[in-house]
């Protein structure tokens, strides 16, 4: 008895041990790598497809300012006569025409404001694509993160269960063998099918106890022999194999968990790397624990940075004011176009000539002036252009609106995380002191088995809902600084 209760306080201490282990931030995947999160985000930046995109339509937008600032390209026209032209002044050979076509005032500088104006819109596409895939990022890492983190609480978890299931075997082998045990398995008050039933259960012990690895599958071995000798014939004995049966099931259920779980991490790190244009199967590194990322600003303050800020508004508000500076340039094209040019004779001597002019050239300044008598399409120009202008303001009216709908929403979601993390880090420390309490309790008989596992469980429940409710929190914080074109990471 002595040595049993020597046994039990080991393993008690072990168990103890394991829990302190599973609670404390020890690392489960691997020594720390150099990377961060903020790497990756810079890594993001530079090498994301979508933010390449972006980023060159932008700079080829900027390539239409000077062609939208230039004036048409003089015209130059040339003439030669197959039999010389008799002038009084000589005979002429070939005649020369060069002609510049000026716009009329403004035409010119409000084109090209247009094409400024529609490169900072493009731009605010490059900074809009930018802070998504910085908030794409952050979600795919805090996701990843989540389910790393519940890996590593999931096989803590399996190894208190093992701790568990060799307290259940030492109170199993402990238990009172009963003087009549063999007359309960032989008495005929005892039916037959219960009888099959407990050889069954011995014999089943033995097979699993076959399947298992290590210390626990020779005690289990050592208890269903333990069994065939007498002590199965307490009710207390039965009691006790069924309880090292329970403990196999759930273990087995949390290795399927563990399996799915690493299943969602592949996928995740390749939809992460997705984002840093690398290969699907490099690795990505993420802390054992981090700190809750919150808002400097207070909520109420939040929504004027949104409007303030926002590159989705920014870059409507370039187009109603481009659209504004073509109205301007259809209005001046209306107008006539002025040329200025010269044309130019070549005359060589005529023999037949006695003019003081005789053979020289002749140089005729020339002005030409457009007549836009068809109105017709420069009205259309203008409404045209009006048109734009009120498609542009209800598509700012609707971008804005939903942009107040999802920080309604966001904010929904990051108060109740901020609430969840409150919670489930006390539930967890009282599940934790509860979990000792009924350790205690169980190695010394005075609480059962099924207390046990249904305190472990909780506590098993809100240590994940707690490493779910801190990923949540920094999501909806990093979602809420996307809002704001914010890309700052506490």
């Amino acid at each position: 008895m002595k040595t049993i209760l020597k046994m039990q306080t080991i393993l008690y201490s072990r168990f103890v041990l394991i829990l302190l282990i599973s609670w404390s931030a020890v690392p489960a995947w691997g020594q720390q790598l150099p990377d961060s999160l903020l790497k990756y985000l810079e890594i993001a930046a530079k090498n994301n497809p979508a933010v390449g995109q972006k980023f060159y339509e932008y700079q080829a937008a900027l390539q239409k300012v000077p062609q939208a600032g230039s004036l048409p390209d003089p015209e130059l026209s040339a003439g030669v006569f197959l039999q010389p032209m008799e002038l009084v002044s000589g005979n002429q050979i070939a005649d020369m025409r060069l002609m510049q076509m000026f716009p009329w005032f403004w035409v010119l500088k409000s084109a090209r404001d247009e094409m400024s104006l529609m490169a900072n819109a493009k731009f605010e596409l490059f900074r809009d694509a930018k802070l998504q895939v910085y908030y794409d990022v952050q979600h795919s890492w805090y996701e990843l993160y989540k389910v790393r983190k519940d890996i590593s609480i999931t096989e803590s978890n399996i190894e208190i269960l093992k701790t568990i299931e060799r307290l259940a075997i030492v109170k199993f082998q402990s238990a009172p063998a009963s003087n009549s045990g063999g007359q309960l398995l032989n008495s005929p008050s005892v039916p037959a099918t219960s009888q099959n039933s407990i050889s069954n259960t011995s014999s089943g012990m033995q097979s699993m106890a076959g399947a298992q690895s290590g210390s626990s599958a020779n005690n289990i071995m050592q208890s269903s022999q333990g069994v065939q000798s007498g002590s199965m014939g307490s009710p207390e004995g039965i009691s006790e194999l069924a309880d090292l049966y329970r403990i196999q099931i759930e273990s087995g259920e949390l290795l399927n968990v563990i399996a799915e779980l690493k299943n969602q991490d592949k996928t995740i790190v390749a939809r992460f790397n997705s984002y840093l244009n690398r290969p699907p199967e490099t690795s990505v590194f993420t802390p054992e624990s981090f700190n809750t990322d919150t808002l400097s600003l207070p909520l109420i303050s939040v929504t004027d940075s949104i409007f303030k800020n926002s590159p989705m508004l920014a870059m409507l508000e370039y187009e109603k004011q481009s659209i504004n500076a073509r109205k301007k340039m259809v209005k001046s094209m209306g107008y006539p176009m002025i040329g200025l040019g010269l044309n130019f004779s070549i005359i060589v001597k005529s023999d037949m000539s006695a003019s003081s002019m005789n053979g020289n050239d002749m140089i005729m300044p020339m002005v030409s002036v457009t007549l836009p008598i068809y109105r017709k399409k420069y009205k259309a120009l203008v409404t045209e252009a009006n048109l734009l202008e009120k498609a542009t303001l209800n598509d700012y009216t609707s971008t804005a609106n939903s942009l107040q709908t999802e920080f309604y929403l966001v904010v929904q979601q990051y108060q109740d995380a901020q609430r969840r993390v409150r919670l489930y880090n006390n539930q967890f420390q009282l599940a934790s002191k509860s979990l000792e309490i009924i350790i205690k309790s169980y190695t010394v008989s005075t609480a059962s088995l099924t207390d046990l596992l249904r305190i472990r469980q909780q506590t098993f429940d809100y240590e994940l809902k707690q490493a779910e409710a801190k990923a949540d929190l920094n999501t909806a914080t990093a979602f809420l600084k996307r809002l704001m074109a914010s890309s700052e990471i506490e």
